[in-house]
């Protein structure tokens, strides 16, 4: 959203109609207060002094009221901050003018409880022409109020009686609000159950939602998703799907304090919303410390965590941000994102592979990078493992091209985006990624400081399971889902970009940085929820258990044998200390081996060599003797 600019203000016919009529009003002000001071007979001594002091009276409070911004906003939409505000123009005006009239003539022919007269006129009739306007203008649009027919109106109920509730329904009541019929709020605090806001009821408890849904006729529930558990909206999606009514989310409350979105901007509830995921806080000051100004490097810029990896990382100011990728429409949709919409022209686009050493190694000495986030990876488990040797070239080799350059070139910090399947691997894109953190250990040392973020599924990435149960609820089911007791931890794409980010400034060098992930979702009841937010019947839809693919398991996991999760200074992110040590003397030669076998295609050598080099990793395989 773009600052406010006076020249905008100046452009509108209506400040000028508003100043006119202040200024009449200030001027009526100080008229008054002589004429109550002497029963509205006027002496003419104090008549000349008080026609004297007019103008610099009627121009200091509007430069005073001008100062307080009572000028920008529109009069019908005047609240309580307002009045604020105009008794605080009030106050310095009146402090203004009578220091003044103290300095020029020690208040010779100026009686001092005009003064006090004034500022309280001053206060009363700016106030006053402000809510006169609102209600007038409200009478002109009528509000909808609770029990009153409109028609197509929609009735509605409001789950929460809090503050963004309570903003809601004024603000809906007001003018040109939504095409509603607020009918009350349901909550379940017992000291608001029984009393009113804005003249409507509060009703509860929640677990009464139905009954009240069906005896007052409701069409839809709105409820403020961000301030509600999980659990307690998967209930209200239950009751409101069992009641056939729609139910929409209400804007978070610091959109609406920064202006980012109307409160009356509804929505539908996400699957996301179902997380109950806490707001992250970031330690800003130390996120600018290594980002700002800094020549950022990061690849598999286009990807899911990729691209919001570059939209976090230009809030920090970088001075050049490098975005390397192999996919020429990901690329491509990031730069225009980033140029149009954000507003950001410090980037250069590489389209090309990270296992390409020649072409990376142009990259870094042409643009020096000093923090480096390597996300580029293919993570789609069982396309790798009908293609394991692309999981050794893309995740592995790439990876270690990356890092080695990193090295060469000084770079001051890589962050590695790695994976809970790295742990206790079962498939050959978890061994990958463990590799990949191996690689990163051997490595660490030296002036680059060295990290990895550990973190499980992020809904909406590519991979993730949301896009295809959508498709299959959109063509009418059946969902299908591998097994009845699956479980993946999940976190949405913006949270496990700012925590990477996060991490970024905390690690001191060969730290692996676990993100916490909340407690894990049973698949099959994703696919429920999902079922009931698109307002449809999981009866009618149907779930089929199709069976575990190749590779996967019924569980992840977010750490591994051997290490031990300490705390960091902040509440999302722990750090993983490990028992393992260094890397076996002979671990970049093996590195060497099974890329050799990766370039033959050799899928079943592949295996085998990745468990020689990560022994938790047990192939499905009868032997793993090397051809």
């Amino acid at each position: 959203m773009s600052a406010f600019s006076p020249s905008q203000l100046f452009k509108n016919k209506n400040f000028y109609v508003m100043i006119v009529g202040e200024a009449g009003l200030f001027a009526l002000a100080l008229i008054s207060a002589y004429g109550l001071r002497f029963e509205f007979e006027i002496p003419d001594m104090f008549l000349g002094s008080m026609l004297e002091i007019l103008p610099v009276a009627v121009t200091c409070k509007l430069v005073c009221f001008g100062a307080f911004g009572l000028y920008r906003g529109m009069w019908r939409y005047t609240g309580l901050s307002d009045l604020w505000r105009i008794g605080s123009a009030a106050i310095l005006s009146e402090c203004i003018l009578v220091a003044y009239i103290a300095l020029t003539t020690q208040f010779q022919g100026f009686p001092r409880s005009v003064f006090i007269l004034d500022f309280l006129l001053t206060f009363l009739l700016a106030s006053g022409a402000r809510i006169f306007i609102r209600i007038a203008y409200e009478a002109m649009y009528p509000s909808s109020k609770a029990g009153v027919g409109h028609g197509s109106r929609y009735r509605a109920l409001i789950v929460g009686a809090d503050d963004i509730g309570a903003r809601l329904a004024r603000e809906m009541m007001g003018p040109g609000g939504n095409n509603f019929e607020l009918a009350g709020f349901v909550d379940d605090d017992a000291v608001r159950i029984g009393r009113r806001i804005h003249g409507l009821p509060i009703y509860g408890p929640v677990s009464r939602l139905p009954h009240l849904i069906q005896e007052m006729a409701i069409d839809e529930v709105l409820i403020n998703a961000a301030g509600s558990q999980g659990s307690q909206l998967r209930e209200v999606i239950t009751m409101c799907e069992s009641a056939r009514v729609r139910l929409k989310k209400m804007p978070a409350l610091q959109d609406i304090v920064s202006g980012r979105v109307s409160i009356k901007a509804l929505a539908d509830v996400r699957y996301e919303d179902l997380l109950g995921r806490s707001e992250i806080h970031l330690d800003i000051p130390g996120i600018e410390e290594y980002l700002q100004d800094k020549v950022v490097l990061v690849t598999g810029a286009g990807g899911s965590i990729g691209s919001e990896l570059c939209r976090q990382i230009v809030r920090f100011k970088p001075g050049l941000l490098v975005m390397v990728d192999a996919g020429e429409e990901n690329l491509y949709s990031m730069e225009m994102e980033l140029l149009h919409q954000i507003d950001f022209s410090s980037y250069r686009a590489v389209l090309g592979q990270v296992q390409d050493r020649v072409l990376m190694d142009a990259v870094f000495q042409q643009y020096q990078p000093a923090v480096v986030f390597h996300a580029a990876a293919y993570k789609h488990v069982p396309m790798l493992e009908l293609n394991p040797w692309q999981a050794v070239t893309n995740n592995i080799l790439g990876s270690q091209v990356v890092m080695e350059l990193s090295v060469e070139y000084d770079v001051q910090r890589f962050v590695l985006v790695s994976t809970d399947k790295a742990v206790r691997p079962t498939n050959v894109m978890g061994a990958s990624k463990r590799v990949a953190e191996k690689i990163m250990l051997g490595l660490t040392g030296g002036k680059t400081i060295f990290m990895a973020v550990r973190f499980g599924n992020v809904l909406g990435s590519s991979g993730s399971v949301i896009p295809l149960f959508r498709s299959q609820i959109e063509r009418g089911g059946p969902v299908t889902v591998t097994d009845p007791e699956v479980t993946r931890y999940f976190m949405t794409i913006p949270e496990a970009a700012q925590l990477i980010v996060q991490a970024g400034a905390q690690g001191q060098g060969g730290e692996v940085f676990l993100l916490k992930m909340g407690q894990p979702i049973r698949i099959a009841d994703l696919a429920r929820d999902l079922i009931l937010l698109s307002g449809r019947d999981p009866a009618d839809i149907g779930i089929k258990f199709i069976g575990l693919r190749p590779g996967e398991k019924l569980y992840e996991e977010l750490i591994t044998e051997g290490e031990d999760v300490l705390e960091t200074g902040h509440d999302l992110i722990m750090v993983l200390r490990s028992s393992e040590g260094a890397v076996q003397a002979n671990f970049f030669k093996d590195i060497k081996t099974l890329i050799g076998l990766a370039e033959r295609f050799q899928a079943e050598d592949i295996r085998c060599q990745l468990s020689n080099i990560v022994p938790e990793y047990a192939p499905n395989a009868s032997s793993c003797v090397l051809h």
